[in-house]
């Protein structure tokens, strides 16, 4: 522990002058020396602990204050690196969205989407994707189940892109309507994973519904059994 320096000279003119007023006294210094003398010592300690206790005080504050060099982890700022493409996404997914940066599968029942299907549904695409993996094909669900609040703004997007609720109701079903709010309908890609499913689906009762939606199946038919006709699209 270093103390701070005392003045050069502070001490030694303390003691010089109490030498002054009791030299060539040999009765001993009078009363007023004695005095101004105990005064002189007196200071001179009070001084010496005032420059120490500083000192130390000085030195324990510098010492113990942490330096952002010296932070613990907790006390860093921290960027996250975490890969989130497959974690779930927070908030949107109770409304059944799937993001389209996210990759998911019959499998990943974190996502609202593929948790609310219909249980004899998912059964029947897990079983089909199954079988798919041996032909090289894999399964990624890119819709499933739908709050009827997200249907309604898939609704609104496809009116405003096709200029009137007519054209829309070709791609969109209204939310009152659409078998994805009832969680009986899901959507499969990639295409050939979709292609798959069109000439395999039969086999486990998943049928194609819409002439011009290849990817929407719906649990139509027994295993085995035959789909009923294509509808031309989602107005019916």
């Amino acid at each position: 522990m270093a103390f701070p320096d005392i003045p050069e000279g502070t001490m030694q003119r303390i003691f010089r002058d109490e030498t002054q007023h009791t030299a060539g006294s040999t009765a001993g210094p009078e009363p007023g020396h004695r005095r101004h003398r105990s005064w002189l010592v007196g200071g001179a300690g009070a001084l010496l602990v005032l420059l120490v206790t500083g000192g130390t005080a000085m030195h324990t504050a510098l010492t113990s204050s942490p330096s952002v060099a010296d932070a613990g982890p907790a006390q860093r700022p921290t960027g996250s690196t975490q890969n989130t493409r497959n974690m779930p996404h927070t908030g949107a997914e109770d409304d059944g969205d799937i993001p389209d940066d996210r990759t998911v599968t019959p499998y990943d029942t974190h996502y609202s989407a593929v948790s609310r299907l219909d249980p004899a549904l998912l059964k029947a695409v897990r079983k089909a994707d199954a079988d798919a993996k041996g032909a090289g094909i894999t399964f990624r669900v890119t819709s499933g189940w739908r709050s009827r609040a997200h249907q309604q703004r898939l609704l609104d997007v496809a009116v405003e892109e096709h200029g009137s609720l007519r054209a829309a109701r070709q791609l969109v079903s209204t939310p009152e309507k659409s078998m994805h709010v009832r969680g009986k309908a899901i959507d499969i890609g990639p295409t050939d994973a979709a292609d798959w499913l069109v000439q395999h689906g039969a086999d486990y009762g998943l049928c194609q519904v819409y002439a011009n939606e290849m990817w929407h199946f719906e649990l139509l038919t027994s295993p085995g059994g035959t789909c009923p006709p294509l509808s031309a699209d989602a107005a019916g």
